[in-house]
């Protein structure tokens, strides 16, 4: 298995990073926009969000993804202001201690981290394959972050808001939300697969924050890290940069990245096609219905 490669430069090439106001999104901005990218820098909290578009030149972008209007105001001003895009970085995400719905009727973890990523990549990959068919070839990508605590998940389809069982501090909902990461990454790349996007999702590693600290559940995603536990920021958003910038990537579309290695551990789920096709149509009953 071949490490990612590292990346080249993205002169003329439009980037849009979602959860870029601060972390990993930020970093990635950083270093993708000092490479020539044009970085669309889009976080939920206005004053992070515009310093950090500030300092890499790029536009900032305010959108709430707990809420699906917001998101289809996002599209649309992306749209207008873009004519190509070349990289989306599907970075937003979320977890919450206490079970919450948002006003579309989702529960808010599943709908940060995975509907709304979902809603705003549908929205956006009519002008996403546009560009592939006119960039060179294997350079238009779509970038998922996902997590290890994938293997924590387990997907019930008449139970995506994790209303039965215990809560346990957010954690089961969590996991579910990121193995759903890898799934659309996954069924996304089988539907895009002659349009000349890649399609990737990828674990960070734990980056050294504050998020789920001294949580019991903590240490069991810290086990599931692999060694990747305490990274900075800039580490932790490596695998999201090369993704987006390497000049090629051997591996096929829809693979899933343990930090730089290829074809990480996945819950089972993961390794089911049909499952996934089910779970895409699943994710879009709840989409039509707001």
């Amino acid at each position: 298995m071949s490490e990612l490669p590292l990346p080249s430069g993205m002169g003329g090439r439009t980037v849009i990073i979602t959860g870029a106001s601060s972390g990993i999104g930020a970093s990635a901005a950083r270093t993708l926009a000092s490479l020539g990218a044009h970085v669309a820098v889009v976080g939920r909290n206005p004053e992070r969000t515009k310093s950090v578009a500030d300092s890499v030149g790029g536009d900032p972008f305010v959108a709430d993804f707990g809420s699906f209007e917001a998101v289809r105001t996002l599209a649309d001003q992306l749209l207008e202001r873009y004519p190509d895009i070349h990289v989306l970085a599907a970075n937003a995400g979320a977890m919450q201690h206490t079970r919450a719905f948002t006003a579309d009727r989702n529960e808010r973890t599943l709908q940060e981290t995975h509907l709304s990523g979902m809603l705003l990549t549908t929205l956006l990959l009519p002008r996403i394959i546009d560009t592939a068919s006119r960039a060179p070839e294997g350079s238009v990508r779509i970038v998922q972050t996902a997590s290890s605590a994938n293997l924590m998940g387990h997907i019930v389809l008449d139970d995506l808001d994790t209303q039965r069982g215990l809560w346990v501090d957010g954690w089961r909902a969590y996991g579910r939300a990121k193995l759903a990461n890898i799934l659309f990454a996954q069924e996304l790349a089988r539907r895009t697969a002659d349009a000349g996007v890649g399609v990737y999702s990828f674990h960070p590693g734990l980056v050294a924050t504050r998020f789920g600290q001294g949580s019991f559940t903590m240490s069991a995603i810290s086990a599931l890290s692999f060694g990747h536990y305490g990274l900075s920021a800039e580490q932790g958003a490596e695998p999201l940069v090369r993704l987006a910038a390497a000049e090629r990537i051997a591996e096929p579309s829809g693979t899933y990245y343990q930090r730089l290695k290829p074809n990480g551990p996945t819950s089972p789920q993961a390794k089911d096609a049909a499952f996934a096709a089910q779970f895409w149509a699943a994710s879009e009953r709840r989409l039509s219905r707001s």
